[in-house]
């Protein structure tokens, strides 16, 4: 019998490592989940998704499996919806797109910031606000920026609006960026019941409790904390407008971490 239950939202964040980052100290994939009461549920995980990518046929094979990764297979007994926050490019800028698809050139090519094919339009708008987001061309973060859109493609196919991505039934997501969260009031304050406090209640630096000690596990919290916020406080994020190009995406990001662009 078809369960007909509203279905249980769950908040994902994917710190996204390398497709062959089995063996790398540094940088793996990391996933966090939270439920709507920013509860912890299961344990977080470190590892390596590619295998569970490529077994997975289905977006609920993929979504279960993310479950069972985390200790948290039991919650698919009832009805689930995914958000996910990624944590790396999910989309390349239309010029370059337009330059590997149809040899279409860009009339300028400006320093590394404006360069039309090495960023979209969403990193220039952090650029102007004092972030410095990466370039899946220029920067050394193809594997992973590859490793989002593959799942993107192959697990939530259609684009519900600019930057989120779904398959309508098991799965949202769009891209988030940890990095830029260091210095959002919001992020910090939904992130403090995760810290560790000494006997004076003082923050010990740097820890988590059990399981969030590894950055990449604390950027997946991250992530999942800026889901939840995209949820419940859209206000806070920062949305794309008209004049973003749908094909490239966008950066979801707290509106508190942006500084005035300089020409305002």
């Amino acid at each position: 019998m078809p369960r007909t239950d509203a279905p249980k939202m769950l908040f994902v964040g994917w710190d996204v490592g390398g497709w062959n980052c089995d063996y790398n100290p540094k940088s793996r994939d990391a996933l966090a989940i939270l439920d709507a009461e920013r509860q912890t549920v299961g344990h977080p995980w470190r590892g390596n998704l590619r295998q569970l990518i490529n077994q997975s046929s289905s977006t609920e094979q993929f979504v279960q499996r993310l479950l069972a990764l985390c200790g948290a297979e039991a919650v698919f007994q009832q009805p689930v919806q995914m958000l996910m926050g990624i944590d790396t490019p999910l989309g390349c800028s239309r010029p370059f797109i337009d330059l590997i698809t149809h040899g279409c050139t860009a009339a300028m090519i400006g320093d590394s910031q404006k360069n039309p094919y090495l960023h979209r339009r969403t990193e220039h708008f952090l650029f102007e606000r004092g972030l410095a987001p990466l370039s899946p061309i220029k920067d050394m973060i193809g594997s992973q920026a590859t490793k989002g859109m593959h799942v993107t493609g192959r697990f939530a196919p259609t684009k519900e609006r600019c930057g989120v991505w779904t398959d309508n039934q098991f799965l949202r997501a769009f891209e988030a960026y940890p990095s830029a969260c260091k210095r959002s009031s919001w992020i910090k304050q939904l992130r403090a019941p995760f810290h560790q406090y000494d006997a004076a209640g003082v923050a010990l630096p740097g820890e988590f409790v059990a399981g969030l000690e590894h950055v990449d596990v604390q950027d997946a919290l991250t992530c999942a904390l800026i889901a939840w916020t995209f949820e419940f406080q859209p206000d806070l994020i920062a949305q794309p407008g008209p004049e973003i190009d749908p094909v490239e995406g966008w950066i979801f990001v707290p509106t508190d971490c942006l500084l005035m662009p300089k020409d305002e």
